[in-house]
């Protein structure tokens, strides 16, 4: 299992000015990078490949389309920009050497209808997808991993089972299924329940405080959580994904206090642990 932060746990985006952070993350003995580019038209993507490359630093990445480029609009024209963006992005993050692009990336992040999903938007978000999926197959190397939100950042997609779902309707085996702990705990009945149903399509796991916090520190239960993950065969990547509270991204996820004494404190801690529940439970199987 490679272990992993996230960019935004540092910074507002990613610029050139943020390249030292890959530097700073394998020091601090992560082994995958996540890059959250919110200016993508000005990420450095070819210099985050040759970087990570001379570091032995994996890269993936997480965005979330716009209102603007929505694959469940009711208009034509939106989805279309949703689906000629996304390629776009597919372009742009192959030149950055990204295995994984997770996130909000099958529909629009903070779209709200006021209304549960109705069958058009289900078909429209598929067909969308879809066609995604199939260009992300045909010119990339990159596994797409459609995340469980929960529902105060979309209707679209809450629980796992719907996730997966959703993934065997677009139907191409390029796409999996990506669970985060903060939105999981929100939803489920019973997360150890829920992972193990997802089984094989889990392609990328983000490992996050409740609140946003260390891992350990939370209500989260770990034990059940890295259990249900060894039990479904995930060893692929378990990315830590907070926020930096003093930055102008974290009021749009309500981050309003410091979870630890430093963005530093977070990361370190939260590796530490969840690099000790991994070979606890882990262990026991190979010792069992």
């Amino acid at each position: 299992m490679k272990f992993g932060i996230n960019s935004l746990s540092f910074t507002d985006t990613f610029l050139e000015g943020d390249l030292p952070l890959l530097e700073k993350a394998r020091k601090m003995g992560f082994e995958v990078f996540e890059i959250t580019p919110v200016d993508p038209e000005r990420f450095p993507a070819k210099t985050v490949a040759k970087m990570a490359s001379d570091l032995g630093l994996s890269i993936n990445v997480n965005f979330a389309l716009p209102e603007t480029a929505n694959t469940i609009s009711p208009d034509p024209a939106v989805r279309r920009k949703s689906v000629e963006l996304s390629k776009r992005l597919i372009d742009m993050f192959q030149v950055a050497g990204a295995k994984i692009y997770g996130g909000a990336n099958y529909c629009a992040w903070k779209y709200f209808t006021g209304k549960r999903r109705t069958d058009d938007e289900w078909n429209w978000g598929v067909e969308c997808y879809r066609e995604i999926a199939l260009y992300a197959q045909a010119n990339s190397e990159i596994t797409l991993a459609v995340e469980t939100l929960n529902r105060f950042e979309t209707y679209f997609l809450n629980t796992i089972a719907d996730t997966c779902r959703f993934v065997d309707a677009v139907g191409v085996p390029n796409v999996k299924v990506h669970l985060d702990t903060f939105h999981n705990i929100r939803e489920e009945d019973d997360l150890g329940a829920a992972i193990r149903g997802c089984g094989n399509r889990i392609g990328y796991f983000h490992a996050c405080g409740s609140q946003r916090g260390i891992p350990g520190r939370d209500l989260v239960p770990w034990r059940v959580v890295f259990e249900a993950l060894r039990d479904a065969n995930y060893d692929s990547a378990i990315t830590l994904e907070s926020f930096h509270p003093r930055k102008k991204f974290a009021p749009l996820l309500a981050i309003w206090r410091d979870f630890a004494d430093s963005p530093e404190q977070l990361a370190t801690e939260g590796l530490s642990f969840l690099q000790s529940m991994y070979k606890e439970v882990y262990q026991q199987r190979a010792t069992s």
